[in-house]
């Protein structure tokens, strides 16, 4: 009686699996000890996400990037709206940047052209305009703040090469509200993204990142790569996406503070050679002032050459990156406070932001 419970109980875990295939049970009550007894069994799949796939999957597109006649790259997108003549496609601002031509590769093979509405360098994003007749599906826009760690997640896009396009990869959230250094064009800033497991690599940029429901949660951006870095892969959380997405289908900049100042991260400073400046032992992180412009936001609030700003609003600066992402995330029109040390004294500023990127001073 107990073989036949545990025999019936290795069927209800194998159906829960959701796998098809021929079982082997051991039969216990053979004279040699236990031999292998065949039956077949069939099993249905439970945890397929297919019709997940189903709903975003034709409104994924291969984004190819032209300049002078030549294709220089290619990335993921996929369409967001459809309004009017028109459908809206959403990418990375890298999948486009400098390009003088723009095309689309449908799911079914197609290629069409596309034009670029707006694009912002900080966000990595970029919006383009397709014929409407020619969109086969609308993605469905989710909510990255529902989600949590653990979540099932998939990506949708073209990795390595366009022979893979519509590549489909699955895995987990792995982190939420994650800040990440970036690097483009020689400047650094930071970013807070959604981390994957799923596999994305090269080609992959621009496409959406989905939940298990069908709808779009981000925007793969990033992947670590090094040899000993296995599986960590970075998304635009959709909301940062969407919270400007008027203003980038308008062509309009992205409003973002300057303060008119140059900085030096503090752990750069020994490589510089900067000498002229004594710090604190107790100082661990931060920016210095190298200069202030005349007429700038920082002149303005005091800011002088060799300030340490250890603070804005309380929260501790980790480097210049980091200065810019709590920065950006205020108006114009905001006023901050800047905790600074000058000549081994802590003291607050009030930083009024009037002053905008592109802004002359």
């Amino acid at each position: 009686m107990r073989e036949r419970i545990v025999n019936i109980v290795i069927i209800l875990i194998v159906l829960a699996l959701g796998v098809t295939g021929t079982l082997y049970f051991v039969n216990n009550n053979s004279s040699d000890g236990g031999s292998l007894v065949k039956k077949n069994v069939t099993i249905t799949s439970n945890d397929s996400i297919n019709e997940s796939i189903d709903k975003v999957y034709d409104s994924v597109v291969v984004v190819s990037n032209y300049q002078n006649g030549r294709l220089v790259g290619y990335g993921s997108g996929f369409v967001y709206k459809k309004e009017g003549r028109y459908g809206y496609v959403l990418t990375n601002n890298h999948v486009v940047e400098n390009a003088d031509e723009v095309k689309l590769t449908l799911s079914s093979g197609e290629e069409v052209d596309a034009k670029v509405l707006g694009t912002d360098a900080y966000m990595d994003i970029a919006v383009l305009r397709m014929d409407g007749d020619n969109v086969l599906q609308v993605a469905e826009i989710g909510d990255s703040t529902e989600s949590k760690i653990g979540d099932t997640v998939f990506t949708v896009g073209t990795p390595v090469s366009t022979d893979y396009a519509g590549t489909v990869t699955k895995g987990i959230i792995s982190g939420e509200n994650r800040e990440i250094t970036v690097t483009n064009n020689g400047s650094s800033y930071m970013m807070e993204a959604i981390q994957i497991d799923a596999s994305i690599n090269p080609g992959n940029s621009g496409g959406p990142l989905v939940n298990i429901n069908g709808q779009v949660i981000g925007i793969n951006s990033v992947k670590l790569v090094e040899s000993s870095i296995e599986g960590m892969g970075f998304a635009i959380p959709i909301e940062v996406a969407m919270s400007q997405i008027d203003k980038l289908e308008n062509g309009e900049p992205i409003e973002r503070p300057v303060i008119g100042v140059t900085l030096y991260d503090l752990d750069s400073l020994p490589l510089l050679g900067y000498g002229d400046l004594r710090i604190d032992d107790n100082i661990k992180s931060g920016v210095v002032v190298d200069s202030v412009q005349s007429g700038s936001d920082g002149e303005a609030a005091g800011l002088k050459r060799n300030d340490i700003i250890t603070k804005i609003d309380g929260t501790t600066i980790k480097n210049s990156a980091h200065l810019k992402y709590l920065l950006y995330k205020h108006n114009i029109g905001d006023s901050v406070k800047l905790t600074i040390v000058r000549d081994g004294k802590e003291r607050e500023l009030t930083l009024k932001l009037t002053h905008q990127i592109g802004d002359s001073e």
